[in-house]
């Protein structure tokens, strides 16, 4: 595994911490959801909170908070090690890391669904085989997309990448910009 004064100079960050949890494999299903129920769910919310649905300016909320949803919970849809998989094995005498700096992310947390955003730092050292860097933004990306909180993303990326390439070692780092 990379030494921690390693990835601070090629991070150049201050502090960081590497967290390593096993990351459960199994991508999220939907379950046989429609969209006019995600509608009429958002319907009732807008009733419970005291409005009324069916006012001008609210008939079309629903169908845009639906449409909000599918873009912003996207990620359930992709499985990040697609993008990792696309690599390049002719990395012979290839001894530098690999970083990515200061990725923008948007997601939202898993306990209350707020917005937050971020920046991500990611860095690896290669063995036998090296991704473009626009493979680990989608990555970030992607986990991203789908309900978090910033340990478990962190982990999802870092063990993604590890799985993957299996690389020498690994790190990531996600700083939080807002948490509404």
């Amino acid at each position: 595994m990379i030494s921690n004064e390693n990835l601070h100079n090629a991070l150049h960050l201050d502090s960081f911490s590497i967290i390593e949890i096993q990351l459960d494999k199994k991508m999220s299903k939907k379950d046989d959801v429609t969209r006019e129920q995600a509608e009429s769910a958002v319907r009732t919310l807008i009733q419970w909170a005291g409005d009324d649905p069916d006012r001008e300016g609210m008939l079309d909320t629903p169908k845009r908070v639906a449409n909000a949803y599918k873009d912003w919970f996207s990620g359930y849809n992709e499985d990040p090690h697609d993008f990792l998989n696309r690599t390049f094995s002719e990395v012979e005498d290839y001894d530098e890391m690999v970083t990515l700096r200061a990725i923008d992310f948007e997601s939202h947390c898993e306990h209350h669904i707020a917005l937050i955003t971020g920046k991500a730092y990611v860095a690896y050292l290669p063995k036998n085989r090296v991704v473009g860097i626009s493979k680990l933004a989608r990555v970030v990306d992607t986990y991203a997309r789908r309900f978090q909180v910033q340990e478990k993303m962190t982990a999802q990326i870092a063990n993604s990448i590890e799985e993957v390439f299996q690389p020498k070692g690994v790190g990531v780092l996600l700083l939080q910009d807002m948490h509404v």
